[in-house]
């Protein structure tokens, strides 16, 4: 079920360097997440090793690493605070469920119908989100305890060593790849700062991720229908949200390495690692870009390089928490701010005057909605906009050309007729002026929806009132039975007349 055939050794280390790399860019973000999400540390790092292992045995998208994340988080705050976290443990297992159940069901596909100035503006926005939450890094509780930005020594420490970092991640990928550039910048820099007795920020200074191996633990909350009144709200949210973020994660990723997931498969496989979460202390997660960005670029490219990142990060959390510890911030920070560099999509900029404004907008406001709401907003609201805009786009292409065939005016009508269009439709004919016989062509358009429907009943009664002969021609057998004013005006021609389906309720009743 997962990838782990090499034809080369080389492969395997890629693989497990990069995981090593994702490891440690695991650590803040978790920690970081868990202090959104109002839950110990050790839980949301709980929930990046389960995640990240449990996608990449069963149903990940080879080369995508999952775990806890803030679209996620954000969600769970309110929870915890109201209900504590035995609740959101119960929580997150039913959330694993729905999402199997939605990848059961097969629904994995229509992430393809997501359109792409959305996943340009989900990027985008993401990439924008990745480096805000690194700006905090930058801050130090005072004496009153309000968070000040850093200044003199401490600022410039922090920038050179974020320098730094970036630094050897462009160039060493230029000189050699037998290492991942980011393990190299973190090795690097963490040498510098424990042998030149640099005073700076360290992942201790952020949390103790020291810990055990998590233990089953089955949520401590009342079995009844107040439980489920409460949970059941959350769960939907958290499952359509780590949804639309993997689904699009594996999508960038399909573009990135020129190869198809499987979106029922990683929906599962994230329903999975959730249901597992809830039960073992985890507070769950989806597929992150950042990290699935690291690894990607960094060679990691098959199921291994997940299961090394979750493996690599218990190591951290049962064995090597000290050593850990003794990283500085600035490194992971520089790591991020490079990771944000090749997430944005620079290339939007030069397609604001060479696309559509309408897709620009579409961009634009996706990646606004993600920065300022939550993923899961975004893309609805994006995919609405887009679908509105090709309505009104396409409602414009309706329009008739008037004939005469001796006493008999003719409407040879053109272009799709539904619920944008049917306004329009009434607009393009005169019953009042029209002469006594009246036919209505629809060779050449299509009636889609109840609302095109309604629009030729509506104007065939208003040609019955002005005592006028009103004739429609090649409508299919669907359109037919649905007229309920102008049926009997329709003139049947079996070997014309054209066969399709409308989007209408009344035909599955």
């Amino acid at each position: 079920m997962f990838a782990l055939y090499y034809k080369h050794t080389a492969g395997v280390k890629d693989d497990v360097l990069s995981g090593l790399t994702v490891a440690f860019a695991l650590v803040p973000e978790a920690v970081a997440f868990s202090f959104v999400a109002g839950v110990n540390p050790l839980i949301g790092l709980y929930g990046a090793f389960l995640m990240g292992l449990v996608t990449s045995l069963v149903g990940g998208r080879p080369g995508m690493i999952s775990g806890a994340t803030g679209s996620m988080a954000v969600v769970m705050v309110a929870l915890v605070a109201q209900h504590g976290v035995e609740y959101l443990f119960a929580t997150i297992v039913l959330t694993g469920i729905f999402q199997m159940i939605f990848g059961g069901l097969k629904f994995g596909k229509y992430i393809r119908m997501v359109p792409y100035p959305v996943m340009l503006g989900f990027v985008n926005g993401l990439a924008i989100i990745i480096f805000l939450a690194q700006m905090e890094h930058f801050q130090v509780k005072g004496a009153d305890g309000v968070m000040h930005w850093l200044s003199g020594s401490p600022l410039f420490t922090m920038l050179g060593l974020v320098t730094l970092t970036m630094a050897i991640m462009f160039f060493l990928p230029k000189i050699t790849r037998a290492i991942p550039a980011g393990l190299a910048a973190i090795i690097t820099v963490s040498l510098i700062v424990i042998f030149g007795g640099l005073d700076t920020k360290t992942v201790a200074d952020i949390a103790d991720i020291s810990g055990g191996f998590p233990s089953f633990h089955i949520p401590n909350v009342p079995f009844n229908f107040e439980t489920l009144g409460i949970i059941v709200p959350y769960a939907a949210i958290l499952a359509g949200v780590g949804l639309i973020e993997s689904l699009l994660t594996m999508s960038v990723v399909d573009e990135m390495t020129d190869t198809r997931g499987q979106g029922n498969r990683v929906s599962i496989g994230q329903g999975l690692a959730n249901s597992v979460n809830g039960f073992f202390g985890g507070m769950g997660g989806c597929a992150m870009i950042g990290q699935t960005m690291i690894n990607v670029t960094s060679g990691g490219l098959r199921n291994l390089s997940g299961i090394a990142a979750a493996l690599f990060l218990l190591v951290f959390i049962m064995f090597a928490s000290d050593l850990i510890a003794m990283v500085p911030v600035a490194a992971l920070v520089g790591l991020m701010f490079m990771v944000v560099i090749g997430t944005f999509e620079w290339g939007s900029f030069n397609l604001l005057n060479k696309i559509p404004k309408e897709d620009s907008f579409v961009g634009i406001l996706v990646a606004g909605v993600t920065v300022f709401t939550d993923l899961a907003i975004a893309v609805i609201v994006g995919v609405i906009a887009t679908a509105l805009m090709f309505a009104w786009k396409q409602a414009r292409h309706i329009h008739a050309i008037s004939t005469t065939e001796g006493e008999t005016k003719v409407y040879t009508v053109y272009g799709p007729l539904f619920f944008a269009s049917a306004h329009h439709f009434n607009e393009m004919f005169d019953p009042a002026s029209d002469p006594n016989d009246v036919v209505i062509d629809f060779t050449n358009s299509r009636v889609a929806d109840h609302s095109a429907i309604e629009a030729i009943d509506t104007l065939a009664e208003k040609y019955t009132e002005a005592g006028k002969s009103l004739h429609l021609r090649h409508l299919s057998k669907e359109c037919r039975l649905l007229l309920e004013k102008a049926g009997d005006l329709v003139e049947v021609n079996i070997q014309e007349d054209p066969n399709y389906r409308i989007a209408d309720d009344k035909l599955a009743s």
